[in-house]
């Protein structure tokens, strides 16, 4: 059988010297694209599917850690962003802006959210033209639900399984444009030189082939890094990577202490309850039966940005309100209570929520309550793009054939907090103008020159050393030693003293990193090797997050200071920069743009 990959190969035949005749031997070089997106989400599977719309005679390419239907995006449930109009007619993108910029404690950037808003209405329906079965009113309009943080009720959804409606279709018309798929190929390397991305390394899981990719231009859309912390609603592929490559190629991350912790992970195993529950009614009450958000939030109650739900259920639990399992007072979770609304609505509306409750836990939630706390949920920070999807060098400068979408990126948005159902929206919208860019940026480029066999030899001694390694750790000893003290350290609250500490005990846990051994030395599905590049990924995306927090000396949206407790816009309205280098951080800031609305007291 002819390898699928060999048509993605450059080749060239070979003229034999001191003779006329013409021996068409095959020499072949490496793996070239005209575009390589990393990542089969939301955001990677938008921009391709609008690469290959505007210019269907280019040569695409997704890489995906795993089948891109089992991207991250799939669990995505509660909804996406748009206003529409269909069930409040008051509703307008400004309105939507507004409510986002005031959601993110006003330090995301006001031209990049009002793309986002004004495009909102028109990917919404460009979706449904692809096919997405949205859940629909009953003259036949997509429905729309109430969120935390929205002045209307403009929450587009597929009952409570969004992400997977849409995320079917889009790989779907991946299929139908012709889009390669490197599917289960784990990308370790970002190449970059003079400037300019032109390429990416990468091993497949199946035999441990290393393959180098050239392309004229590269896209990270490699979501997010829950897996920082020990209890989170991402799944395990969620570890960073594609931060951790542009962190260790010497380019920026910006604003990684903003970790948006979610109000209701099902406890113990973190597993998200979408917020649509809460949308669809659900309350909030603790070990008195009380429905305390009315001392947090009384004009929202349950339906207050994250990060106030968040730290709103964390002080019930530190007050002695929270529940332990018997239902006495003094435990670690709070109720989120469906039981009033019934068991038609809870069956019709939100049905996965209900599933994961008796499918985990053995509860029906028409009888019961459900046990939550917060869990890590959603990267606000992330690669540093302009409005165009291109990766920043700094505050001035772009790198070349480089761009970045979805969670991975931060175009800022979201600022220091995200509202819900506008990660979904900024995947599709920023997906659809990032790949609207690289499709004109391609034109006319040619392909970089690479120095294929350099890479191949140093990814090969870099596996090689990690299958030999004498070492006396485990890889999971060191990871859940690493994600407790992220948890512990740099959770929901926080202070420079335990910052302090934490960063100390990161510093000698990847020092233990050092000697982790690997009981698997073979070639075949070596899963040990990529969790071992994994937890790399981890430790440097933790350091940067600790660091960039802990010189953040102000509370803000989802960076609570507990001796920093009030917003300080005279000093740290910008963004912050983090450089990593193995002897440590460094810092720089950018300014945040204004363009619509003045920075207020941020009340619900």
């Amino acid at each position: 059988m002819i390898d699928p990959r060999l048509s993605s190969r450059r080749s060239r035949p070979a003229v034999e010297r001191g003779t006329s005749r013409r021996i068409f031997k095959i020499t072949i070089t490496m793996l070239e694209h005209d575009v390589i997106i990393v990542g089969g989400g939301l955001a990677g599977c938008r921009a391709a599917v609008e690469i290959a719309r505007t210019d269907p005679s280019l040569k695409v390419a997704v890489v995906a850690k795993t089948h891109p239907i089992r991207s991250h995006s799939v669990a995505a449930q509660g909804g996406m962003a748009s206003s529409l109009q269909n069930v409040d007619p008051e509703d307008n993108w400004k309105a939507h802006a507004f409510d986002t910029v005031k959601g993110s404690d006003y330090l995301a950037d006001q031209d990049a959210v009002e793309i986002l808003t004004r495009e909102a209405p028109r990917v919404v329906i460009d979706l449904e033209h692809m096919g997405v079965l949205f859940s629909r009113l009953p003259d036949g309009r997509i429905a729309q639900r109430a969120f935390g943080g929205h002045s209307h009720r403009r929450t587009c959804y597929a009952a409570d399984k969004t992400g997977h409606a849409i995320l079917h279709e889009l790989v779907n018309n991946l299929r139908r444009y012709g889009v390669h798929i490197y599917e289960e190929w784990y990308v370790t390397r970002l190449i970059l030189e003079a400037g300019q991305a032109k390429g990416v390394v990468m091993y497949r899981l199946l035999d441990g082939q290393i393959e180098v990719v050239r392309a004229k231009a590269v896209m990270f859309a490699t979501g997010g890094y829950g897996r920082v912390y020990n209890t989170t609603s991402n799944d395990y592929a969620s570890t960073g990577d594609g931060l951790a490559m542009t962190a260790v190629a010497g380019l920026p991350l910006e604003d990684m202490e903003f970790v948006q912790f979610h109000p209701t992970g099902l406890y113990p195993v973190g597993v998200l309850i979408s917020e649509a529950v809460r949308g669809e009614g659900a309350y909030l009450i603790n070990a008195e039966g009380d429905r305390f958000m009315a001392n947090y939030a009384p004009s929202r109650m349950e339906l207050a940005p994250r990060d106030i739900t968040s730290r709103a259920i964390s002080l019930e639990i530190r007050a002695g309100r929270g529940i332990n399992v018997d239902g006495s007072a003094g435990g670690p979770f709070i109720y989120l209570d469906l039981r009033h609304m019934g068991r038609e609505k809870i069956m019709s509306k939100i049905p996965f929520a209900w599933e994961e409750a008796h499918r985990l836990l053995g509860i029906d939630s028409v009888e019961k309550p459900m046990p939550v706390r917060p869990t890590a949920h959603y990267s606000m920070g992330g690669i540093p793009t302009n409005v165009s999807g291109q990766v920043r060098s700094s505050a001035e400068g772009l790198v070349e054939g480089f761009f970045a979408a979805g969670e991975a990126a931060c175009v800022s948005v979201h600022g220091a907090n995200r509202l819900g159902s506008n990660s979904l929206l900024e995947c599709v919208v920023y997906g659809k103008v990032t790949g609207a860019t690289i499709a004109q940026y391609v034109q006319n480029r040619k392909l970089p020159s690479v120095d294929e066999q350099l890479y191949i030899k140093e990814t090969r001694e870099q596996i090689q050393s990690l299958v030999e390694r004498p070492g006396k750790y485990r890889i999971n000893q060191i990871r859940q030693q690493y994600q407790d003290t992220m948890t512990e350290y740099c959770g929901v609250f926080r202070s420079a003293e335990l910052m302090q500490e934490g960063l100390t005990k990161l510093e000698e846990l990847e020092r233990q990193y050092q000697e982790v051994y690997l009981d698997d030395k073979g070639k075949l599905w070596n899963t040990e090797i990529v969790e071992a590049l994994e937890l790399r990924s981890l430790i440097i995306v933790g350091r940067m997050i600790l660091t960039s927090a802990l010189n953040r000396q102000e509370s803000r949206g989802a960076h609570s200071r507990e001796d920093f407790p009030q917003r300080d816009d005279g000093n740290f309205l910008k963004h912050t920069l983090a450089y990593y280098s193995p002897a440590g951080i460094d810092l720089a800031y950018m300014p945040v743009a204004i363009t619509m609305f003045e920075p207020q007291e941020r009340k619900y």
